[in-house]
């Protein structure tokens, strides 16, 4: 007990001065730090159904773009400049307050999660990855053409002017000072991700100890084998498809607060994609690999821009900075799946013997 205590006041002490050293170099750094923690909601939220119930989703994103474009449309001036009689109604705009729209956002994500999940209860494998990929291009080709005959995302535009969280009067879009000491905004939304992260863990954690979450293992391991013995696979899908999507939906809002504005270009099938590639490479099911493979999957690209930058310069300019730094990506991930095949920090495995001790019979 003392040293988990131990460890626990030594991470929550790093977590404090982390973004303040950052700070020190640059609110960039800060910004980063700000997106890895939102990657790491996602892919907690993702394991639930590609760890936890073995469920291949490659739409994961959508729910993160209706979380957003939940408060897009219920926390910024686009509904009252766009209807009249929204603008009578709401002489001075919607502004809903956070508290109103995180569990709004996570209803009507887990909404959109139970409805993907009814129809694709009987597919597997790769026509189960076909159906979710053709569900998140759905959802953004509609937030990209949403702006006629009635225009309710601002289509390719997006929407702008989103407010930003405030809690009891302290608006984190602001710069505060503490103490003497200097807290600049992306500071203040650092440590509210970092307690929105702490609870994810807390309730995947909780979860994956849970029957729910051994029945969500059985049935990854063996679906027949799982129905056989009573559980009814039909539900816990649902379940597992709706938890996820309101981890995603959660993570909508706080990035739109984040960003102040949101448009369909942020919600592509490559953000799917790289939440998975989050969860493989960390760790398929396993809570640390999950967050290690989001810290260094969202961190990788921006912490290689000073590596392409000087390749580029090397190359006379003939190789784009962007697409070299996509390909280093592609070579340190192969690089990590050829080395470590069950991810940089797999969960342990179960159900095997235990080694035989040296000299016993």
């Amino acid at each position: 007990m003392k040293n988990t205590f131990v460890k626990l006041a030594a991470g929550a002490a790093l977590l404090l001065i982390l973004p303040f050293f950052a700070q020190y170099f640059g609110n960039g750094w800060v910004r980063i730090l700000d997106a890895a923690l939102l990657y790491m909601m996602l892919a907690l939220g993702l394991n639930i159904v590609v760890g936890y119930a073995g469920l291949l989703d490659l739409g994961y994103v959508a729910f993160y773009a209706v979380g957003a474009y939940m408060l897009g449309l219920l926390a910024s001036p686009h509904l009252t400049d766009t209807f009249d009689w929204f603008k009578h109604a709401f002489t001075h705009g919607l502004h809903a307050p956070i508290w109103v729209v995180i569990p709004l956002g996570a209803l009507v994500a887990g909404t959109f999660g139970v409805l993907l999940g009814a129809p694709t209860l009987r597919l597997r494998g790769d026509y189960l990855a076909i159906v979710t990929l053709g569900f998140g291009e759905i959802i953004r080709v509609f937030m990209n053409n949403l702006d006629a005959p009635v225009n309710i995302t601002n289509g390719p535009k997006g929407i702008d002017t989103i407010d930003s969280i405030k809690f009891f009067g302290i608006d984190l879009g602001q710069d505060h000072t503490f103490l003497g000491i200097e807290i600049h905004s992306v500071t203040c939304y650092y440590f509210l991700f970092v307690v929105l992260v702490i609870l994810a863990v807390i309730i995947c954690h909780r979860l994956e100890r849970s029957r729910i979450g051994r029945a969500w293992m059985a049935i990854r391991e063996d679906e027949i084998a799982a129905k056989a013995m009573g559980i009814n696979t039909r539900n816990l899908k649902l379940l597992a498809f709706g938890m996820g999507a309101t981890f995603g939906g959660v993570s909508g809002v706080m990035f739109a607060a984040f960003q102040g504005f949101v448009s369909p270009e942020s919600f592509s099938l490559d953000e799917s994609i790289m939440i998975v590639a989050m969860v493989v490479v960390g760790g398929i099911g396993h809570i640390p690999g999950v967050l290690l493979g989001a810290l260094l999957l969202s961190a990788l690209p921006e912490v290689l821009r000073y590596v392409a930058s000087p390749l580029q310069e090397l190359s006379g300019g003939r190789l784009d900075a962007s697409i070299l730094r996509q390909l280093l990506i592609a070579l340190a991930m192969i690089g990590v799946m050829l080395s470590r095949p069950r991810g940089l920090w797999p969960s342990p495995e179960h159900g095997k013997a235990a080694p035989t001790p040296v000299g016993a019979k």
